[in-house]
């Protein structure tokens, strides 16, 4: 029994992509920042996929290493294989969408930590627990890192893995054209061809462009090159025709490329080419891996081939196995698949955990988001509330503790200098969008009329918006408030944030077992898919039941929801957990003036100090995390 399905080795980057679309490179004003190199790329589009998959490459030791590390954990990628180099800077890739046809990009890899990857790097019983081995071209470029993937494949061979190579065939990381000649993708070379050539015998599967075979053959003549290929290698071999799709010969090759064994390809808007042959080789290993026939493994391929080339970026573009699934069974319905609301929703929604990390299926959030309640004190000035969040928040790192499922709402305006402290702390962290007590709902200035200002947000963060509703509200109102939190909702999703609905009817209007479910059902059917929900404590089971069955029938995939307190007494909350706790989708709590109302009247008049305010809270704080653990715990039994 092996423990991993696959390793890639080679190259990892941070792709800085450019965000304008249809200008030159030297024209783009902003960037969007992702992890990048064709052996990265498929570590993470086959973890997506459900592969058991793990990459072997050099990072940095810098931020930019640090983040190719947190994004590979994040993405499931088992990282025992990525080194840190205390010498070299990671590499990193600038790219941009000129047109359909022209992709420029720039490679910064002069001595980067992935090009020094030795021998020294490989580990043969980590290299024995793998099933398949994956080189990409550029690594046997260099004699250093030529020998670490020879390394690796003789391990692999010797311990009955499968080994394969993508071409991958970038002239200039070859030295055989230029820095300014990054988005080439065939320069012949009789050096290169005679490097390729006394590798090929390695594999038990080689993939592929025309161009790519035809260095790997040494001729332009793409039939030719293939048999020039099958001369040196059994390996079963895959050729990328683009837009025609792509073809395995498992034998002679034929006489034309047609006869080669093909899959289904997909009529599709070619937006942007850059990743999608990793993309392609991702789907491909999962049909390779899982036993599927070439032309269902060539079906797969083809279908992650053509999300990335729907999609802004390499990695992020690939798609879930769920997301696979439905678009094989559904078919395309229009040509951008980017702009296909019910596929990007399930991408977003199966693809989430890559973008913020962390289990989160249980949440004790501490919430000091209020305002308005703090402004209205006696003895409070903008400082003095900002120096009582700070208070707050050494509170929730008191009980957190390094533990997982620990979060705080935490707003900018008073609370900005705790908000920033929160970063990398490992808390859940989220922020609110709405200015105090509005309704109709009326959003924070400082986000700009068309929320323009959550590009400023760091990714970690989530949208928090409350709005004050109720199924009654005159449809004037109700298409108002939609109208704000859909404009919110949109940009969050835009700048990849998630977001957080909060919903309070009972402070509108009197409330029965179908308020809520009324009110997210209307939400939903005016396109808003929350990452999660913030609700009021529900009086009864019946009324839990129906609002989770609201939301289980728009989003399976939802992130869950937590529970307001409404400066309820502790007892209050624990008898609203011990009723909340018996459903699964009901994460945990977010309560906030329970804890901090008392505490935060006796530090501005000063009657309290920071260490005894601090303590106050943390005791509350850890006592209602308590309640809600004994809660789940007794549901547990049950």
């Amino acid at each position: 029994m092996k423990s991993v399905d696959v390793i890639t080795i080679g190259r990892s980057s941070v792709d800085l992509y450019g965000s304008q679309i249809g200008g030159r490179l030297e024209d783009m004003g902003s960037f969007a920042k992702y992890i990048g190199g064709s052996p990265t790329n498929i570590a993470c589009g086959t973890a997506r996929l459900g592969l058991r998959s793990a990459v072997i490459t050099r990072v940095g030791d810098e931020h930019m290493g640090r983040f190719i590390r947190e994004q590979l954990l994040r993405e499931g990628v088992d990282v025992r294989g990525v080194a840190t180099d205390p010498e070299r800077l990671t590499a990193l890739v600038i790219l941009g969408i000129r047109d359909e046809d022209s992709f420029p990009l720039i490679f910064y890899r002069e001595n980067c930590a992935d090009m020094a990857l030795s021998e020294d790097d490989i580990e043969e019983d980590f290299i024995g627990s793998a099933r398949c081995v994956l080189a990409t071209g550029t690594h046997l470029s260099n004699p250093r890192t030529e020998a670490a993937v020879m390394r690796a494949l003789e391990l692999a061979r010797a311990h009955g893995a499968r080994t394969a190579l993508d071409i991958d065939y970038r002239p200039n990381l070859w030295g055989v054209a230029g820095h300014g000649d990054g988005e080439s993708r065939f320069v012949e070379s009789q050096a290169v061809t005679a490097r390729l050539q006394a590798t090929l015998h390695l594999f038990d599967l080689i993939v592929g462009t025309e161009e790519e075979f035809h260095i790997a053959g040494g001729t332009t003549d793409t039939l030719a090159a293939l048999r020039a290929v099958r001369g040196v290698s059994d390996a079963t071999l895959v050729c990328k025709r683009g837009a025609k799709g792509a073809v395995a010969f498992t034998g002679e090759i034929p006489d034309s490329l047609d006869a080669g064994e093909a899959g289904p390809g997909f009529p599709i808007e070619v937006f942007n080419v850059l990743g999608a042959g990793d993309g392609f080789f991702s789907g491909l290993l999962k049909g390779w891996l899982d036993g599927e026939s070439w032309p269902r493994a060539l079906e797969y391929a083809n279908a992650c081939g053509a999300f990335a080339v729907s999609r802004h970026g390499c990695t992020p573009a690939y798609p879930s196995l769920e997301e696979l699934r439905f678009f094989l069974d559904r078919g395309v319905v229009r040509p951008d698949l980017r702009n296909d609301a019910d596929l990007e929703q399930l991408h977003w929604s199966t693809n989430r955990q890559g973008r913020m990390g962390g289990d989160w299926t249980t949440m004790r959030v501490f919430a000091f988001d209020h305002r308005m309640q703090l402004e209205q004190m006696e003895g409070y000035s903008p400082a003095k509330g900002g120096a009582f969040k700070r208070l707050c928040l050494e509170a929730a790192l008191q009980v957190q503790d390094g533990q997982g499922g620990y979060g705080i709402l935490c707003d900018d305006r008073i609370g900005r200098e705790a908000l920033q402290a929160a970063s990398g702390t490992g808390l859940w962290v989220g922020r609110p969008a709405e200015w105090p007590g509005s309704r109709p709902l009326e959003l924070e200035p400082e986000l700009g009329p068309d929320c323009g200002g959550l590009g400023e947000w760091p990714r970690e963060q989530v949208v928090k918006v409350l709005c004050f509703c109720h199924p009654d509200d005159a449809p004037d109102l109700r298409a108002r408030q939609e109208a704000t939190v859909g404009r919110l909702f949109t940009a969050a999703r835009r700048n990849g944030l998630e977001f957080l609905l909060e919903i309070i009817p009972s402070k509108v209007g009197p409330v029965d077992d179908d308020t809520t479910a009324t009110l997210i059902r209307q939400f939903y059917a005016a396109g808003i898919f929350p990452d999660w929900w913030k609700l009021e404590p529900l009086s009864s089971r019946t009324a839990w039941s129906t609002a989770i069955a609201a939301i289980e029938e728009n989003d399976r995939h939802t992130r869950g929801i937590v529970v307001l307190g409404l400066d309820a007494p502790e007892k209050a909350l624990a008898d609203s957990f011990r009723i909340a706790a018996a459903f699964p989708l009901v994460r945990g709590f977010a309560v906030g003036r329970t804890i901090f109302g008392e505490v935060a009247r006796d530090w501005m008049a000063e009657n309290s100090d920071d260490a005894a305010a601090v303590a106050r809270m943390a005791e509350r704080y850890g006592r209602l995390c308590g309640l809600w653990d004994q809660a789940r715990a007794a549901q547990a039994v049950e």
